[in-house]
This record gives C-alpha cells, sequence and structure tokens, in this order.
C-alpha cells in the first residue's frame, strides 16, 4: 500500500528495514548495549548495529538462545564486535550484577537500547515483588540506565561523541489506566488489567526518557533521551495476548511489519546523524511523532521519576 511507502520529514517511512536506515553509517568505534537481543528485534538490532562496526554487547535473559544470536552474526560477518551477557529485567539483583560486569569491562558506553520487555502477561510479581509488566519494562530499564548514566557520560566527555539513550515504546501507551500510572495501585491484583498495565509500562518508557532529557539538558550532559513504537511486529512478545496477536488480520498484513522494519526506528534513533542533538521525542516509522497528552505531561513524568527512584532504593 503506497500509504506505509510514504517518506516522513526523514527520509524514511514504515516499509524501511534497519540496513535502509543506517546505509553507509559507520559505527566503529561505538559501543551499545542491548537488552532483549536474544530474538526479535532486539537480535535484528543487534546485527544491523554490528554490521556497521558498533561493539555491541546484549543483555539477555536466556543465555543459550543469546549465545546463538551471537554466533549467527559472527558466522554472517567474522569482523562484528558482539558479547551476550545475562540480564533479568524482571530482577533488581540482576540489573545490579549485569551493570557491574559491564563496567568491569572497561568499555566506554555510546549507545543503551532499552528494549525487553513482556506484554500484556497475567498478573504475577517480579522477582522484587512488583507487578511484572511495570517491573520488567520499566523498572529494570531505568534502573539499569541510572546505573549506567555515568559511564554513558564519562564517555560522552571523553570522545565528544553524544551518548544516545532509546527507550522502546508503545502506542499502545495510549491504552494505559485513566490516570496514567497508578502509583499507589502497581500490585493491586483485583483492578489489574494486562492490555491496561502493559500501555502503563509503555507510558512510563516515554515519561522516562523525557525526565532523563530534561535532567541532561538541566545538567549540561551530551547524552540524548528519545523513546519510539517500533510497530506491530509478529515476535514471541505477543506470546500472551490474541486480540493484539490477531490485529495482522484485523488490519491487514500491510499494516504488520517484519522483524527487519521493526527494528528500522530503533536502529535509526540509535545511530543516524539525522537525530544528533535531538532529545525528548517519541519516534515512529522513523520519524517523530506525537505521543498522548499524558506522555508530554512534565509533572507525571517527574512523579514517576521520584516514585521509581523510591523502589529501587528501598
Amino acid at each position: 500500500m503506497w500509504l506505509f511507502k510514504r517518506k516522513g520529514p526523514s527520509g524514511f517511512s514504515f516499509s524501511n528495514t534497519a540496513e535502509d536506515v543506517t546505509h553507509d553509517i559507520d559505527g566503529t568505534g561505538l559501543t551499545a548495549i542491548v537488552t532483549g537481543a536474544s530474538s526479535g528485534i532486539g537480535s535484528e538490532t543487534a546485527r544491523v548495529l554490528a554490521m556497521r562496526g558498533v561493539h555491541v554487547v546484549m543483555g539477555v535473559r536466556n543465555m543459550a538462545a543469546g549465545k546463538d544470536v551471537k554466533e549467527t552474526i559472527l558466522k554472517a560477518n567474522s569482523s562484528a564486535k558482539v558479547d551476550a551477557m545475562e540480564l533479568d529485567l524482571s530482577s533488581m539483583a540482576s540489573v545490579r550484577k549485569f551493570s557491574s560486569e559491564f563496567k568491569s569491562l572497561d568499555l566506554p558506553l555510546n549507545i543503551l537500547i532499552n528494549n525487553a520487555g513482556v506484554m500484556a502477561c497475567p498478573f504475577m510479581l517480579s522477582h522484587d515483588n512488583l507487578e511484572m509488566q511495570f517491573a520488567t519494562n520499566h523498572l529494570g530499564h531505568f534502573l539499569l540506565t541510572d546505573l549506567l548514566s555515568e559511564t554513558m557520560k564519562s564517555t560522552a566527555s571523553k570522545s565528544s561523541i553524544e551518548g544516545r539513550i532509546v527507550n522502546i515504546s508503545s502506542e499502545v501507551h495510549r491504552l494505559a489506566y485513566k490516570e496514567g500510572i497508578r502509583f499507589d495501585k502497581i500490585n493491586d491484583r483485583s483492578e489489574y488489567n494486562q492490555l491496561w498495565a502493559y500501555g502503563q509500562s509503555k507510558l512510563a518508557n516515554i515519561l522516562h526518557a523525557n525526565e532523563l532529557t530534561r535532567r541532561f539538558k538541566e545538567g549540561g550532559v551530551q547524552i540524548t533521551a528519545n523513546s519510539l513504537h517500533p510497530g506491530i511486529i509478529m515476535t514471541n512478545i505477543l506470546r500472551h495476548h490474541n486480540i493484539i496477536g490477531g490485529l495482522s488480520f484485523t488490519l491487514g498484513k500491510p499494516a504488520v511489519k517484519n522483524v527487519q522494519q521493526g527494528a528500522s526506528t530503533t536502529c535509526y534513533v540509535a545511530l543516524h546523524p539525522n537525530v544528533k542533538g535531538v532529545s525528548g521525542e517519541y519516534f515512529m516509522d522513523n520519524n517523530i511523532s506525537a505521543p498522548s497528552s499524558q506522555a508530554q505531561d512534565t509533572n507525571l513524568a517527574k512523579k514517576l521519576w521520584d516514585f521509581t527512584i523510591n523502589l529501587i532504593h528501598s
């Protein structure tokens, strides 16, 4: 359909792949962490960044799957720099262990891609007794970013290359609970709705990037933070929700992206020179888009920040 091939201001569209949007970009000398890189758009993001010369560290819960992805990347590109390290975003202890181990490698960190996630799962609690979607999609990534922020600041300062933080959100952020973030009901099983809870966590991803932007600008830090909707992609993240999985039939095949297209906006925001200096924006189909009014609420972003800080230090 012509609508999906129509280019936006960036020169790219819904239909472009991750390879398309990074064509002729040399990422040699850069180091990126990609969470959830053992499958789906995470593994494609890792593959394409490695293809462009970036040293990719994959944070994966399933190390066997992560090693398979690493071997596949190296088989196609023997000069690629790629590592797999264990990371379970639903466990603060695991996030702290990963961060410590990464720092011990004494690597720079130019790009942090907060990609891993769970979607619309039945009510369950994380290792830290928090609702699983909020814990994995928001809290784990917030803690990871917090623990690695000094490394990113140091890298940006020493290299004079801006750091980039990329939060993978979703258009489902528009379907969060009516109050946006249910600060006093995060663990309320009686009122839990698996889709609204997913929307809440994806709204949190946008608010997190926006508040990071405000703080970085206030501190004169050369790091950008943006969020994005990758599109509807038929990956295993949909395993808990038949309704969303059925969107491919409801909307028609052209409205569903393949994995190569699904990773494109992530790679565009992480690597393209057009995005230099751009921060606090929400991207979709490789172009800046407008999120919900709640996602642009600065007071809600600040409240979420304070709330999350209390959780990770409690």
